[in-house]
């Protein structure tokens, strides 16, 4: 019998890398480029240290917080989804055991077993646990993995405040000549890093992951710096 390759991802691993994948690295990118184009356009109208480090930590702040939100919303109606799918599906075996088992037959033929072994299949699968094997085969959800909105939010809040930290540093610490080539770098190299990790890890192409970010971060941080040029100029 082969076995799977360390390279492969399968099941329900995959699907719980790519929900913590999805929330680690939108998070993380969220807070490298907003913070990046909140201090570099604050840094086009000013040079002052104590500006600059007051709207980058108010931007982390919001951010973060706002992730965190954001994510435990959306993942507290997810699971929401799947307990009432699951409650829709238990009440339907009590209900009507045989056209379950029927259905559940059906699902496992149309997956390439055939109709003898599908409904031997489905009979076993029945005996174990009916719920567990439809919402499985059926819904796709695993009862014992639903969506954890805690855990989803403060992964989002973790990942934007670290994001976010780089491109403040960058921008407060060093001398005021070298304040935007450093933060320029700094960002363009963490989100190169980001979108590298979230392809290698999700296994899709490299390239393009890293080519987006980037092109983000630098129209972003382009923009903002456009327009604090701007405004700094007309109210000087």
């Amino acid at each position: 019998m082969t076995q799977p390759t360390h390279d492969e991802a399968h099941g329900g691993a995959l699907g719980a890398r790519l929900n913590w994948l999805r929330a680690a690295v939108l998070g993380a990118n969220d807070g490298i480029v907003s913070t990046a184009g909140l201090v570099v356009g604050v840094a086009g109208a000013t040079q002052d240290r104590a500006a600059l480090l007051t709207a980058g930590l108010a931007g982390l702040l919001a951010g973060s917080l706002s992730m965190a939100a954001g994510e435990y919303v959306s993942v507290s109606t997810q699971r929401d989804s799947e307990k009432a799918a699951l409650a829709v599906e238990s009440r339907e075996l009590k209900d009507r055991p045989e056209a379950e088992l029927a259905e559940l037959a059906g699902l496992l033929q149309a997956r390439g077993l055939s109709r003898e072994v599908a409904r031997e299949a489905a009979r076993q699968l029945s005996r174990q646990d009916a719920l567990r094997a439809h919402a499985r085969v059926e819904l796709g959800i695993d009862p014992d993995e639903l969506a954890e909105p805690w855990h989803a939010a403060w992964a989002s809040f973790a990942a934007f405040t670290v994001g976010a930290l780089l491109p403040l540093l960058a921008i407060v610490l060093p001398p005021v000549d070298w304040r935007l080539p450093v933060t320029v770098g700094s960002v363009l190299a963490a989100l190169v890093l980001t979108g590298w990790s979230s392809a290698r890890l999700g296994a899709a192409p490299a390239g393009r992951a890293v080519l987006r970010n980037a092109a983000g971060g630098v129209v972003a941080m382009g923009v903002t710096y456009a327009v604090g040029t701007l405004l700094g100029a007309a109210g000087a």
